[in-house]
């Protein structure tokens, strides 16, 4: 298959890459790394990437920020970083590539799980995830010629430990190939409208 993943270099990306490269075509795009650029924030961007790209069987966003922060020193500016970016952004690949993809095709989102198990600081980032798990059921009952959608949502990756175990208390980290394999659920899979949770904090 002809893959398109926007972000491809994170610290899930490049894991999700190293994998599905090995059967199948992937095209990485970023803002600044990768085969192709785009801009989750600019419909426009997200247009001419798959303009440069031409047909493709999947999309797979692994792309998106939100800002981290209590909640009393949170604007509303602030909240709308996460909805362009992160929720918008997601939405955009997604109602765009429909005019671009080929039949029985398939797009995966990213999350996360602040959607169902939030912790300190995080309600943009906790409302945004919720926000997609939401919209991926809901576009799943409206995909045609059997396209499907689905979203990937996994808890603290052992890849970004170093960054975030502070604000994960409690929580166990997930081995990157459960998270990737996640990834190849979703794409290879027949799931239509799932939210495909990778949790280990019980």
């Amino acid at each position: 298959m002809k893959i398109i993943i926007v972000g491809g270099h994170g610290s899930i990306g490049r894991r999700v890459v190293d994998v599905l490269a090995k059967k199948h075509d992937i095209i990485t795009a970023s803002r600044s790394k990768g085969n192709v650029n785009v801009d989750l924030v600019d419909i426009e961007s997200i247009r001419e990437l798959y303009e440069t790209v031409g047909d493709f069987d999947a999309v797979i966003s692994i792309a998106g920020e939100a800002k981290w922060a209590p909640m009393n020193e949170m604007k509303e500016g602030d909240y709308y970083v996460g909805i362009r970016s992160k929720l918008m952004g997601q939405v955009n690949l997604v109602r765009v590539g429909m005019e671009y993809i080929k039949p029985n095709g398939s797009f995966t989102l990213t999350t996360g799980i602040l959607a169902d198990y939030p912790v300190d600081q995080t309600t943009s980032a906790a409302m945004v995830n919720g926000g997609i798990h939401s919209f991926v059921r809901a576009a799943a009952l409206e995909m045609r010629d059997g396209i499907r959608i689905n979203a990937v949502s996994s808890g603290l990756v052992e890849d970004a430990i170093d960054k975030y175990q502070d604000h994960f208390p409690g929580h166990n980290a997930i081995p990157m190939r459960k998270v990737v394999n996640g990834y190849i659920r979703s794409l290879e899979g027949k799931g239509n409208g799932e939210v495909i949770r990778i949790y280990d904090n019980q």
